[in-house]
C-alpha cells in the first residue's frame, strides 16, 4: 500500500512517519529544497535564523514520533528549558518576565499588580480545566461527524468556550498590563484575542504544564533529525517537486498530478497543504462537496507576517530569547489587522534572539534575530514591494530607540518576508500566516475536517484543520489523521 504525503511541514512528516509505523510505502513531496515548511531554516552570511516556529512546548510529541520506531528523540535533538519564557516589554518602559518557575511568575505579577496574583492562580485553574478537554480528550479526536461535535455542548458550555479569550483573562485579571500580556497566546497561532474561542486558553495550562523549551541547534535540529529518522524508515522524499492537483476519480483521490504533468499513483493521500489551497486550487470544482464549499466562502483568515531576519555585528547579552515588544494600542492595532486590514504606522513585536541560549546562531561577537510584525494579510491589498521596505525602517528605528540600541550601525545580513512570501513559497491562502482564524465557528468540527469531505482516501493535516496551528496542534493532526486510517495490512 503506498501513501502519498503533499508538503512537508511538521504536519506532513508526522504524517508521513505514523503511516510508515502502519505499514505504508510513503512518498514525501514538498515544493521547497529542504524540509520543514515553515520550520526550515536560513543561513546568511555566518547567521543562522529559524524560519518560523521557535517555541517547543509539548515535546511528548516530538518523542512519540521517535518511539514509533524504538528511538528516542532525546538521542537526537537536546532541548534546554527557557527562563523566563517571554519578556513583555510595555511602551512605557516597564517589563514583565513571565515563565520559570510558578513562584517566579506569581513574583512578577505581585510586582506589576499585587490584587492578580489570586487572579492568575484562578485562571490557571481554569486553563487546566479546558486543557483536560480541549487538550488532553479532543486534540487527537477525529472531527469529521457532527455528532462528535454534539457530544462536546455540555463541556463546551461549561467552560464558557463562547468567550473569547480577552473575555475570560479579563475575568480573572485586572492590570491593563497583564490582560495583554495574557491574552496574546491567539495571536501566536493566527488569532485575534478578541475573536478567538477561550478554548485556546488551554495554552496557559500546556506552558506551565510542560514548560517552554529551545532545541540547541535550532528548530531546524528537530527538522533534521526527522529528516534522518525518516530516511532511515525507508520513506522517499521528493523536493523541489510541486503537486499541482490531487488525481480524483469518482469519488476516491488515487494519486497526485505534479506541476510537469507527471502523474504518481496511490491508495491514499494526505495533505499538508493549507486547506483552503487544497480545495480552491488543487481540487477540481466539480469534485468539491457542499460543506466544503461553504466553508470556503464563509472563512475568515489569520493575519499575515512581515518578519525581518538580520544579524547584528554586535551582542545585545540584556535582551532575552522572546520578547514581546507591546506598542501603545492594543486591541484597536488588532482591529486595524484583522478586521480593517489596513497597514497601521504603530505596531507590537515579536523578537526572537536565539543567541541568547544558543550562540551558534552568529560568528563570535555578534546576534542572530528575528523581528515579527503582525500585518494584515493579502486581502488588505498591500503592495509590499513599497510598504515593506517602509515598515522595516519603522521597526528598526523603534527597536533602536527601545530593546536594541545602535541597531542601525550594527545591524548586518538582512531579508525579510512578506504576506507575498508566505503565498509564493507555502502556497498559503492570501498570504496567511496561519491558515483560517481560530474563531469558534471555524473550531473542531467546523474547520475543515481531516478526513475529507466528498472524497475518499484523502486526508488532511495541519495548520488549516482539527486541531489547529501552532506546533502542538499540527503534530496532534497527524494523530488524528492516524487514527483514521487502518494499518496497511488490513486493507
Amino acid at each position: 500500500m503506498h501513501a502519498i504525503v503533499i508538503g512537508a511541514g511538521f504536519g506532513g512528516i508526522a504524517a508521513a512517519l505514523r503511516l510508515r509505523a502502519k505499514g505504508y510505502e510513503v512518498t514525501l513531496i514538498d515544493r521547497c529544497r529542504h524540509i520543514g515548511g515553515r520550520a526550515r531554516v536560513f543561513e546568511r552570511e555566518g547567521f543562522r535564523h529559524d524560519a518560523g516556529p521557535t517555541v517547543i512546548t509539548a515535546p511528548f510529541l516530538f518523542e512519540e514520533l521517535f518511539a514509533l520506531f524504538d528511538e528516542k528523540f532525546s538521542d537526537h535533538v537536546r532541548l534546554v528549558p527557557l527562563t523566563p519564557w517571554y519578556r513583555f516589554a510595555f511602551s512605557d518602559g516597564s517589563r514583565f518576565d513571565y515563565g520559570g518557575t510558578l513562584d517566579q511568575t506569581l513574583a512578577e505579577i505581585r510586582r506589576i499588580d499585587p490584587r492578580d496574583v489570586e487572579g492568575y492562580l484562578a485562571l490557571l485553574r481554569h486553563s487546566q480545566r479546558i486543557f483536560d478537554v480541549g487538550f488532553t480528550q479532543l486534540s487527537a479526536q477525529p472531527f469529521h461527524k457532527l455528532w462528535t461535535m454534539l457530544r462536546q455542548i455540555p463541556s463546551l458550555v461549561r467552560l464558557r468556550s463562547q468567550e473569547t479569550v480577552w473575555q475570560m483573562v479579563s475575568r480573572f485579571l485586572s492590570s491593563p498590563k497583564l490582560r495583554r500580556a495574557f491574552s496574546i497566546q491567539p495571536l501566536l497561532v493566527g488569532g485575534n484575542p478578541f475573536d478567538t474561542t477561550s478554548i485556546y486558553g488551554l495554552i496557559h495550562y500546556l506552558e506551565r504544564a510542560y514548560g517552554v523549551h529551545f532545541a540547541m541547534g535550532g528548530t531546524g535540529a528537530i527538522t533534521r533529525a526527522l529528516e534522518d529518522l525518516m530516511r532511515r524508515q525507508g520513506i522517499h522524499i521528493r523536493l523541489g517537486t510541486t503537486v499541482s492537483e490531487v488525481s480524483v476519480t469518482g469519488k476516491r483521490a488515487d494519486g497526485v498530478i505534479l506541476e510537469d504533468g507527471a502523474v504518481m499513483a496511490a491508495d491514499l493521500v494526505v495533505s499538508n497543504a493549507d486547506p483552503a489551497f487544497l480545495y480552491r486550487r488543487m481540487i477540481p470544482q466539480r469534485k468539491r462537496a457542499l460543506p466544503v464549499r461553504a466553508k470556503l466562502a464563509a472563512a475568515e483568515f489569520s493575519m499575515g507576517l512581515y518578519v525581518l531576519y538580520f544579524g547584528t555585528t554586535r551582542t545585545y547579552p540584556d535582551v532575552v530569547h522572546h520578547t514581546i515588544w507591546m506598542g501603545e494600542r492594543y486591541r484597536e492595532l488588532l482591529a486595524d489587522i484583522f478586521d480593517h486590514k489596513t497597514l497601521s504606522e504603530d505596531f507590537s513585536l515579536y523578537l526572537h534572539r536565539p543567541t541568547a541560549t544558543d550562540p551558534s546562531f552568529a560568528p563570535p561577537g555578534c546576534d542572530s534575530f528575528y523581528v515579527l510584525c503582525p500585518v494584515p494579510n493579502q486581502l488588505g491589498n498591500i503592495d509590499w514591494s513599497h510598504a515593506g521596505p517602509l515598515l522595516r525602517n519603522r521597526i528598526v528605528a523603534a527597536l533602536g530607540e527601545s530593546l536594541l540600541p545602535g541597531l542601525e550601525q550594527s545591524i548586518t545580513a538582512e531579508f525579510a518576508m512578506t504576506p507575498d512570501d508566505f503565498k509564493q513559497d507555502y502556497l498559503s491562502e492570501h498570504g496567511a500566516g496561519f491558515s483560517i482564524a481560530p474563531i469558534f465557528r471555524q473550531s473542531a468540527w467546523f474547520r475543515f475536517h481531516n478526513k475529507a469531505e466528498g472524497i475518499r482516501n484523502l486526508y488532511l493535516v495541519g495548520a488549516g484543520t482539527h486541531p489547529g496551528a501552532g506546533v502542538p496542534g499540527v503534530l496532534c493532526s497527524a494523530k488524528v489523521v492516524d487514527a483514521l486510517i487502518a494499518p496497511a495490512a488490513d486493507v
